[in-house]
């Protein structure tokens, strides 16, 4: 099955690294025209010149800080003054870890700033051309933590919770306008930064970290971020324009619930 996005423009925040990354070469490799989203400008450069331009695309970059809501929404709309997306990948870094007997109020507001209130502006100003044009796909980076949480990660447990309810309601109105939202649930992935602050944490090595990770997945293995942006890239495409309202996990069947 051939994955051809050519003439479609792109949106993926969190693109320099990691899942984010591992999406944005994918829809570019698809034919795509991407604008990648993130906070360092020297990394956001250094992936736009890896990603392809077989079909003649001209990639962007936009620069923003995810956990600054006031200077994010001044940047991300003078964005949408002058351009317009049809794929819209909504995806941020984590909040800080934690329990809930250590979390305070505070801490709640500020993971949903970066969470959601993120998340459902950009969605917001990128819907009226996808109404306009009659399709698009939006597409929200969560966590298998929305189906089982980790005492751990309780901020992100509770936001991300959120964002998926609210993608399942906005499906159901964004449908009559051939528009799908669907939301991936995220499983246990080979990221590099995110296995070295385990190990720290924990006072083993990474490789340690990995063995711990491969041997709770039912397969046996982590997942190569690659694999997500095949699964990003068909939910783009017309080949799943059926598919909507839906919280698919990638997760090796890590997930013990239905």
């Amino acid at each position: 099955m051939n994955i051809d996005l050519s003439g479609k423009k792109a949106l993926v925040g969190a693109s320099t690294s990691g899942i984010g990354k591992a999406i944005a070469m994918q829809l570019a490799a698809s034919g795509a025209r991407v604008t990648l989203m993130s906070r360092s400008l020297e990394k956001l450069e250094s992936v736009k010149q890896s990603l392809s331009t077989e079909n003649g695309q001209q990639h962007q970059i936009l620069q923003v800080d995810f956990t600054d809501y006031a200077a994010f929404k001044s940047n991300i709309t003078a964005y949408f003054v002058k351009n317009s997306v049809d794929i819209l990948v909504n995806n941020t870094q984590g909040p800080p870890s934690g329990t809930a007997l250590e979390k305070k109020v505070e801490d709640y507001q500020q993971a949903f700033d970066l969470l959601f209130k993120t998340v459902v502006l950009t969605t917001e100003l990128a819907l009226a051309s996808m109404k306009e044009k009659q399709w698009g796909r939006i597409i929200n980076v969560a966590s298998v933590s929305v189906k089982e949480p980790l005492s751990f990660l309780v901020l992100s447990n509770s936001i991300r919770a959120a964002v998926v309810t609210w993608a399942k309601s906005l499906a159901t109105e964004a449908g009559t306008f051939g528009i799908t939202v669907n939301s991936i649930l995220t499983g246990y992935f080979n990221i590099t930064s995110l296995n070295a602050k385990k190990a720290k944490e924990q006072g083993v090595s990474e490789g340690e970290i990995l063995k711990q990770l491969e041997a709770s997945v039912p397969v046996k293995r982590i997942g190569d971020p690659a694999e997500y942006g095949y699964l990003v890239a068909f939910l783009a495409s017309d080949r799943a324009g059926y598919i909507t309202g839906t919280q698919i996990p990638i997760d090796g069947g890590k997930l013990n619930s239905l």
